[in-house]
């Protein structure tokens, strides 16, 4: 349709070849676009925006309820399955990944190997766990992948191709060749093309952060952000982390609301805010910083669901 608004991005799923030195909960937006510009042209360089790197288990899985697919599918997460709903797009978003089989030692296989290299802790490529002797293998071996998701100022410039995204590096020491990343799956997907039937028709929301969201860096130009007012919550009671942003090899200091957090909305246009959410708010969202999730709550004395207030 003429004039219609567009806004794709990118999602990219790249398998860990070797072990990963760096933050221990994602790989940083920042990262993600260090790793890619060698690659990129300047004018492409400059449009683009880069979510965090979330680590996903190789593992087979159950869709969650809020999916559009249902089932249990092979592999769950060594893959991008279809996206048709918003919801579809947070299924490897979150720490937790309740799509994770309950028939399966699921908080083992959601633990991330740790290793240690000259004294530097390491996040493993594979995690091998041991079986009884009475099995038919003794072990079973977890590849993890990390999932990320790319936007740009200049709709033309995505999507980036295949020999872009491959053969990148992440974290830490990577002349000794850690942080090694092959591509595994990437598709684009148009936000306004999505299904948005269950915000549309709830009575309440809920907003939980998936990445922190920032409120004052000592990056040079950052301004301060305030909480937005949209959120239920008064400043005291929220969590707060220190994060740092590596650039040129200068550290910044970023002060930040930490991720995992639920708060209530409060405002009166969850699709849009859903939208935003997805190319981030605040200081440093090129960076990957000031993802949300914006969640659906039918009833607002409802507060035994998954993603009740007492969740944050």
């Amino acid at each position: 349709m003429e004039g219609r608004t567009v806004t794709r991005i990118q999602q990219v799923l790249w398998k860990l070849e070797m072990d990963y030195i760096g933050h221990p909960y994602y790989v940083s937006g920042n990262a993600i676009l260090h790793a890619l510009r060698p690659s990129l042209d300047s004018s492409v360089s400059r449009t683009l925006h880069a979510s965090h790197g979330m680590f996903v288990p190789g593992q087979f899985g159950r869709f969650p309820k809020e999916h559009s697919q249902s089932g249990v599918q092979p592999h769950l997460g060594s893959g991008l399955p279809d996206v048709n709903a918003y919801e579809d797009l947070f299924l490897h978003r979150e720490p937790d990944h309740r799509w994770l089989l309950e028939s399966r030692p699921r908080e083992a296989l959601n633990t991330h190997g740790l290793r240690t290299d000259a004294g530097h802790p390491t996040l493993a490529y594979r995690t091998i766990m041991g079986r009884p002797r009475d099995r038919r293998n003794e072990t079973r071996t977890t590849r993890w992948y990390v999932h990320a998701y790319l936007h740009a100022d200049d709709p033309a410039a995505l999507p980036l191709g295949e020999a872009t995204l491959s053969d990148v590096q992440f974290g830490g020491k990577r002349t000794y060749g850690y942080g090694e990343a092959t591509l595994k799956d990437t598709r684009v997907v148009e936000l306004e093309a999505l299904e948005y039937s269950r915000l549309e028709d709830a009575d309440a929301h809920l907003i939980r952060l998936i990445t922190p969201f920032v409120t004052a860096s000592d990056y040079p130009g950052a301004n301060g952000v305030a909480v937005p007012r949209w959120w239920a919550e008064d400043r005291g009671d929220l969590r707060f982390r220190e994060e740092r942003l590596l650039t040129s090899g200068e550290p910044y200091r970023l002060e930040t609301i930490d991720h995992g957090q639920v708060v209530e909305y409060l405002g009166e246009r969850p699709v849009e805010t859903a939208r935003n959410g997805l190319t981030r708010i605040g200081s440093h969202s090129r960076m990957g910083f000031g993802e949300l999730r914006v969640i659906p709550v039918p009833d607002r004395a409802e507060t035994t669901d998954d993603h009740a207030l007492g969740g944050r």
